[in-house]
């Protein structure tokens, strides 16, 4: 790779990085100021209900991704990536800035959770298609011996966005007194996602195309109906995205969402000593997942999905016991163990799935296939582990539940190893 190469490649990947540091930065805002935003804009007498109403809120950015991935993936595949994805930032940070300088209950009434609906729900059409398209854009900009490195670059940089919303909302909460939190502290993070978005847009205004994409242009193959074409012949493919989006969905938001609440009802550990190890774990799965993505280059993407899969099905009932053992070390080891195993299925992801889809139809195919799984799966996760314990009256529920979703995924990795070894993608 020649300077110039190398300078653009790195603009691409800060270009395609960005607006996932923002999606995931809000988002781990939003539940870390979930119990703030039950207070304020949905004050009852029962504190659960106002949380479950808060959690209600969050369920609905969602609801509203297939929609964005039918709407980005449309703009995506007819009118370019770089152009969807600089819309997409935009259509991100209005909401987030937004959500910063509501109104509250107090003062606005009924009229203030609805608008909070609201900006979840804008929030939620963005990042149907941003996410995704980051990835295909990475992937696409990829040399060929290096489409798993560049393609984890989503993951990874979700995470990253993920610890910053974290870290900015811990700071920001063990710095202020908690009254001047609730009344104007808890904005200030959300004002400062706007930012980030500025910045997100003016980088990927300036970066090239995707050059799969140009090719595609330049021949005139375009689509003219990606959606219509993606549910009419790639089907198949859409499937076996949604079936490897299970793990990856349920995978994260039990793990590194799900997990602290868990512990503390399971567990005599202390809610501090919990999220330490939490943050540490999700520091170590950034760190990991790029380089999970660069020997998926020289083993092949399928292989190190499958030992993901594998290793998450056999393991996570043992490292459930040692989870809720109340003995730290073997706390620490659990939670590592299954940090590698997560590591190793999402490094290759997006690079595995960019292959099932020919470039006129891989935006909306790849983002309508991941929002259905997300929405179907990672969303509800933490509440099917919830409902799961309270219906087998075990602890060791979210375990099982975390076998068959891995068990689900491996099926499906198998098939992709017969159609990736079969037909390359054009």
């Amino acid at each position: 790779m020649g300077m110039s190469t190398n300078s653009t490649m790195k603009r691409t990947l800060l270009a395609g990085a960005i607006g996932n540091v923002l999606e995931w930065y809000d988002f781990a805002l939003y539940g870390y100021f979930a119990p703030v935003f039950a207070a304020l804009f949905f004050p009852s007498n029962s504190p659960s209900m106002s949380l479950i109403s808060a959690f209600g809120v969050f369920a609905v950015g969602f609801l509203a991704r297939p929609l964005g991935a039918m709407l980005f993936g449309y703009w995506g595949d007819t009118l370019g990536r770089r152009n969807a994805l600089a819309w997409s930032i935009l259509l991100m940070a209005i909401p987030t800035c937004l959500v910063g300088l509501l109104p509250t209950y107090d003062t606005m009434g009924a009229i203030a959770p609805i608008a909070l609906t609201l900006c979840r729900f804008l929030q939620g059409l963005s990042v149907g298609g941003e996410f995704t398209g980051s990835a295909t854009f990475l992937v696409e900009h990829a040399p060929a011996s290096q489409r798993g490195y560049i393609g984890s670059w989503a993951g990874f940089s979700a995470q990253i966005g993920a610890l910053l919303g974290s870290g900015v909302g811990a700071l920001i909460a063990s710095n202020l007194a908690d009254e001047t939190l609730r009344q104007w502290g808890w904005r200030i993070p959300f004002m400062m996602g706007g930012l980030i978005a500025v910045v997100g847009w003016y980088v990927r205004t300036g970066v090239p195309e995707s050059p799969a994409f140009e090719t595609v242009r330049l021949a005139g193959e375009l689509a003219s109906s990606p959606v219509r074409d993606v549910f009419t012949t790639q089907r198949l493919a859409v499937a076996q995205v949604v079936g490897l989006v299970w793990l990856h969905g349920v995978a994260f938001y039990l793990l590194y969402v799900y997990l602290t609440t868990y512990l503390v009802t399971v567990t005599t550990v202390p809610l501090a000593t919990i999220l330490v190890l939490n943050t540490g774990c999700m520091t170590l799965l950034a760190l990991l997942i790029p380089s999970m993505g660069a020997w998926s280059d020289r083993i092949g993407q399928a292989p190190l999905l499958m030992t993901g899969a594998t290793g998450i099905a056999l393991l996570a009932y043992p490292s459930f016991l040692w989870l809720t053992s109340n003995d730290l070390p073997r706390m620490i080891a659990a939670q590592i163990l299954l940090t590698v195993l997560v590591a190793c299925y999402m490094g290759p992801f997006f690079a595995a799935v960019a292959d099932l889809f020919p470039t006129a139809q891989r935006y909306t195919g790849i983002s309508v296939g991941y929002s259905i799984g997300a929405a179907l799966f990672g969303g509800t996760a933490p509440l099917i582990a919830t409902l799961l314990i309270e219906w087998s009256g075990n602890v060791l529920a979210p375990a099982f539940y975390l076998i068959f979703c891995a068990t689900v995924s491996l099926a499906v990795s198998l098939t992709l190893r017969i159609r990736l070894s079969t037909s390359p993608a054009p």
